[in-house]
């Protein structure tokens, strides 16, 4: 089978049910990781943790983590390395971690976890953009498919913008002590920007949406020429030490901020480091492998949905209106783009005999059926 969304080119198996059913619980699992990472960064940065220090300790131990197994599952599949590798891992690391991270902790520290997560929601969409660019995804706007892929899209973006932006009447009310104790535990997790550059804040953030974009679009070609997937996360994780180190050596001199102090300043860093990018980088890869990258980024809005559940039953905020709806508008956009997919396989079933018997027409006559690329990368997704 050939293989377009991030999938090896070596005739790599179709998805079982079961394996499609992990593909969706891998993805709702790691956007509660993240969920998670949205408040465990933020505490971080008001206990003072240094914002180059931060994704170097988390990077480091992602890398401690993901090499044992990387080394010793991938022996046989691990590729050669090359200068080309190399070359790719490096500018992979620098769009993906580097700047990704750097310009993530920059926006959160002057906006808040609620905002970061809804902003991460432009995500799909700019993903979705880039996959149709370079012709990994191929969107066919004369079919009910393809118009079921953007409407999804569209509705994800719009249910998680209801959540951020659109209040109405409070649906839950957490109990006066909860509301008093989150608020003495952590009055800037709450959602309060003040003495922050809310406007420098979102450009960070739009830089951290167009970094991860790209990040997710450009790993597919790569896995199909290097598919020892975790080898592939641990080589970006390597370089992107490095190259936080570099930063460090001009930003941050003061080697009092290298010390970790507090029992919350170790967790939050384990946290960061073991859940949000060992563990997170390991599934997501085998997701982009597995589903592509437009079906990794069409879950980002989940995030969102959770940050503000749980911002309500643990942090002590209150829960709106406008979070009923916009959970319905992401949870119907999911549906949209995932029956947009399962639609284009039907499509890409009945012309592959088709394709197969123009291939044995004369040579002067050239079939004129062309198959989605999303089919050929997202096959029973």
């Amino acid at each position: 089978m050939a293989d377009a969304g991030g999938g090896s080119g070596s005739g790599r198996r179709m998805c079982s049910v079961p394996e499609k059913a992990q593909l969706h619980m891998a993805m709702l699992a790691l956007q509660f990781g993240y969920a998670g990472f949205h408040v465990v960064s933020c505490l971080a940065l008001n206990m003072g943790i240094s914002k180059i220090v931060f994704p170097v300790y988390r990077n480091i131990l992602a890398l401690i983590l993901l090499l044992p197994f990387a080394y010793f599952l991938e022996k046989k599949e691990r590729p050669p390395i090359n200068w080309s590798f190399v070359l790719e891992f490096f500018l992979l690391a620098t769009v993906g971690i580097t700047a990704n991270q750097l310009f993530y902790l920059l926006g959160l520290d002057n906006t808040s976890p609620t905002f970061a997560s809804a902003i991460q929601n432009s995500v799909p969409a700019i993903t979705f953009l880039m996959a149709a660019i370079l012709r990994i995804e191929r969107v066919r706007l004369d079919r009910k498919d393809g118009i079921a892929k953007v409407a999804g899209l569209l509705f994800c973006v719009a249910g998680a913008s209801v959540i951020t932006l659109f209040k109405g009447p409070t649906i839950y009310s957490p109990p006066e002590k909860l509301q008093l104790a989150a608020a003495a535990a952590a009055p800037v997790v709450l959602g309060d920007g003040g003495g922050k550059s809310w406007t420098l804040g979102c450009v960070y953030l739009i830089g951290h949406c167009l970094s991860w974009s790209g990040w997710l679009v450009l790993q597919a070609p790569v896995l199909k020429r290097y598919p020892a997937r975790l080898s592939f996360t641990s080589y970006q994780c390597f370089f992107g030490i490095l190259q936080f180190l570099v930063i460090a050596a001009f930003m941050e001199t003061n080697t009092e901020a290298w010390l970790i102090r507090t029992g919350s300043e170790v967790f939050s860093v384990l946290y960061a480091g073991v859940v949000a990018s060992g563990i997170a980088f390991a599934v997501q890869i085998w997701c982009i492998d597995r589903g592509g990258p437009v079906f990794v980024a069409v879950y980002q809005p989940v995030q969102t949905l959770v940050v503000a559940i749980t911002s309500s039953l643990l942090l002590g905020e209150e829960f709106y209106l406008g979070g009923i709806i916009g959970a319905v508008l992401i949870i119907l956009g999911l549906y949209l783009v995932l029956w947009g997919k399962s639609e284009e396989k039907k499509f890409a079933a009945i012309q592959c005999p088709a394709e197969h018997s123009a291939s044995r027409a004369p040579p002067q006559i050239k079939p004129s059926i062309t198959q989605p690329l999303l089919g050929q990368s997202t096959e029973n997704v």
